[in-house]
């Protein structure tokens, strides 16, 4: 029984208190073995447990918790899913690893079809990685929402498209998460002449059977970078096409709606503006269940934007805060840009001494497709804001956070915000996804705004430089 390393007691909890610290091993809970964080997650929800904990030097502690349901002990393990990543068994015909190019860090072509990173990131999984003891142990726990990529219902095209004997059989673990009752969201990546048109209406009708646990899909465009050298021939959309699979999918969802209350089925912000047809109204995106498949972000964006500067006129900052005179840049990928530049021409109304300046930026280092601000690199960024007339873009540049990688400030080419800084001669800052957030960098606060139920409150959360 080897058990879990310990990396971090959070101070406070339980498990400070009953002197467990980092590099104690958990062996088990309630005389039960830890296969990994499932099982952990729900056997420590109960309000009594037994937990074994071997120290460093091979005592083992038998601690009797009693404790509130659901109450966390306060245990941050060495892995955060108690075992190994599981790494992707299919060779997706539009999986965007494959079309990287070489030479980047390590970790960049890592494949994960992880059920577990479903429940704790969002990740979308093909089922295909999956057993029936998986299925099984989702069904008992009940964990939800699980996550999805179906990309088609027809089993032989599946099989195709995943290059995986074994995914149109994957598919029936579909009906056994129904039949338990486990909410679901699902994904289609869609690729020109393959799973649209009729494909895609299938797809959505055998999908529907799923309704209500089958809460949304997602249909989202293939990404297509210049890297695609020996790979299957993927062709892009054109307007038109576009225009077609939103007309299909605005159809189907008034009868969803109509049916079940909900939408299910949505188009991504790319189809959208492939299409150069306004976003849809915010009623329509469901409570945004699908945000971070790229489904509804530009909506939330305008619609926190406006609702952040209408609550800002009321403020007695206001008048002084109108008076001030400044120039700055965002650069954003070229899917945001139109919407952004509406956001920045609402704020310099609001703020006329404000000049802002959007800019656009071409991704020269995956293909010009990829349009996407998170895939934009540090030498693309640099290379096309230092072209901007030093005197009309300001000192400060304002980028979308999602640029780096997380928790560090770093861009996916490994160049850091500060080399770009330094090579562009200005501020740089990252800026979160809320509309709030834009407006607390445009006006270069030190706190962000936040929703309450009486409207704004602003909580200090970072500081200029």
């Amino acid at each position: 029984m080897n058990g879990h390393l310990i990396k971090e007691v959070l101070p406070g909890s339980i498990a400070e208190e009953l002197e467990v610290e980092a590099g104690d091993r958990l062996l088990a809970v309630n005389d039960e073995e830890i296969e990994d964080v499932f099982d952990y997650r729900f056997l420590v929800k109960d309000d009594y447990l037994t937990v074994l904990i071997e120290k460093p030097d091979g005592e083992q502690w038998e601690l009797e918790i009693e404790k509130e349901d659901d109450e966390d002990l306060g245990i941050v393990f060495e892995n955060d899913l108690m075992s190994e990543y599981h790494s992707c068994r299919n060779r997706c015909i539009f999986c965007f690893i494959d079309q990287m190019p070489p030479d980047m860090r390590e970790t960049l072509y890592f494949k994960d079809d992880d059920s577990r990173l479903s429940f704790l990131q969002g990740n979308y999984v093909t089922l295909t990685n999956m057993s029936e003891k998986d299925i099984d142990r989702i069904i008992r726990f009940h964990l939800a929402p699980i996550n999805i990529s179906v990309h088609t219902t027809n089993p032989e095209l599946r099989c195709r498209m995943l290059n995986n004997r074994f995914a149109g059989r994957s598919l029936s673990y579909l009906k056994r998460l129904y039949d338990h009752q486990i909410e679901m969201n699902g994904q289609i990546v869609l690729c020109r002449g393959i799973n649209d048109g009729a494909e895609l209406a299938r797809t959505i009708e055998d999908l529907s059977a799923y309704l209500p646990f089958l809460r949304s899909v997602s249909v989202v465009p293939a990404g297509i970078t210049r890297y695609r050298e020996n790979l299957y021939p993927l062709e892009l959309f054109t307007k038109e096409e576009a225009e077609q699979v939103i007309d299909y999918i605005e159809s189907r969802q008034k009868e969803f709606y109509e049916q079940y209350g909900l939408h299910f089925v949505h188009a991504s912000d790319e189809f959208y503006a492939l299409a150069e047809r306004p976003y849809p109204e915010e009623e329509r995106y469901d409570g945004y269940v699908q945000l971070e498949n790229g489904v509804g972000m530009m909506r939330l964006l305008r619609e926190e934007f406006t609702q952040a500067l209408a609550e800002r006129k009321k403020d007695p900052r206001y008048e002084e805060e109108r008076c001030l005179c400044r120039r700055a840049v965002i650069a954003t990928g070229y899917l945001a840009e139109s919407m952004i530049r509406e956001l920045a021409s609402m704020f310099m109304e609001v703020y006329p001494g404000f000049d802002v300046r959007v800019t656009g930026i071409r991704n020269d280092f995956f293909g010009e497709t990829i349009t996407v601000s998170g895939l934009i690199t540090g030498q693309d960024l640099v290379g096309q804001v230092e072209k901007i007339p030093r005197d009309k873009r300001g000192d400060v540049l304002l980028i979308s956070s999602n640029m780096l990688r997380m928790g560090e400030d770093v861009f996916l080419d490994d160049m850091t915000l500060q080399e770009a800084g330094e090579a562009l001669s200005m501020k740089i800052v990252p800026v979160d996804s809320r509309g709030e957030d834009l407006l607390c960098a445009l006006l270069e606060e030190d706190y962000h705004m936040h929703r309450d139920d009486t409207g704004f409150v602003y909580v200090k959360a970072y500081g200029k430089s």
